[in-house]
């Protein structure tokens, strides 16, 4: 079921919209805009897969929509246009699609065809992440070995650390800082050649610049549709990205 919000200035022109749209199985129409200050004000508090944006709205139009909120940051996104050269700039976005109003009911067929499409492709993307983590949890089960204890520096003296006792990881140009409950160790290494050597069942990247210990994550957030933000038990909240979000998606839907 893909939420959908529809965004339009003109209540006619929502409410052929959502006519046509009810008759979909697969479509939620969750909310309703009547401009583009709602919609940005809506689509930052929940989270949303599908969005029919009107371009042309007095005072905040689609576009500017777009521009707060981020094209990365957007759910699906099909703009209606009442001229075909606004075509240009809704896929300068990536806009999935665009539909002249009135909306005829063939080409909004198409565009949800569109839609469904970029949907199974982002689905089969979270599979392949989904049979990364299977096959690394075979690999290990057939011997490979991930490191148990860590050589780190603890001022004039280096010491042995083992792994159960980071709770995350910090990436520092060329090195690497372990946190340690409320002591820290640095080790010259790169945050991608150490986690090469961590156990995926145990720790995970959130960040390009993060390593969790799995069993430190007590909740997620999810700021807007990007990035958000991971609680460890000890309270301490660290950045997550778009990736990182799919990858403890499919570390605990692989569970």
């Amino acid at each position: 079921m893909l939420r959908t919000v529809i965004v339009d200035d003109e209540i006619l022109a929502r409410d052929l919209l959502r006519t046509l749209l009810i008759a979909h199985a697969d479509i939620d129409v969750v909310a309703e805009c009547r401009n583009g200050a709602e919609a940005i004000d809506y689509l930052k508090q929940h989270s949303v897969d599908l969005l029919f944006l009107d371009v042309e709205m007095p005072k905040v139009s689609g576009l500017d929509v777009v521009r707060e909120i981020g094209p990365a940051h957007l759910p699906y996104t099909v703009f209606t246009t009442a001229f075909h050269e606004y075509a240009v700039s809704a896929f300068e976005v990536h806009a999935v699609d665009y539909v002249t109003k009135p909306v005829e009911e063939q080409r909004l067929e198409l565009a949800l065809s569109r839609v469904r499409e970029r949907h199974r492709a982002k689905a089969a993307a979270l599979t392949q992440e989904q049979i990364k983590h299977m096959l690394a949890a075979l690999s290990n089960k057939a011997g490979q070995a991930y490191a148990d204890r860590l050589l780190v520096k603890d001022g004039p003296r280096e010491i042995l650390l083992p792994v159960e006792h980071i709770d995350w990881i910090e990436a520092a140009e060329y090195y690497c800082c372990l946190h340690v409950g409320g002591q820290s160790y640095m080790i010259r290494e790169t945050v991608t050649d150490l986690e090469s050597r961590l156990d995926p069942q145990k720790f995970l990247r959130i960040h390009r610049s993060t390593i969790v210990r799995i069993d430190q994550i007590k909740e997620v957030f999810r700021e807007g549709q990007g990035e958000g933000a991971v609680v460890l038990r000890t309270g301490l909240a660290l950045k997550i990205s778009r990736s990182g979000r799919q990858r403890i998606h499919a570390r605990f839907l692989f569970e």
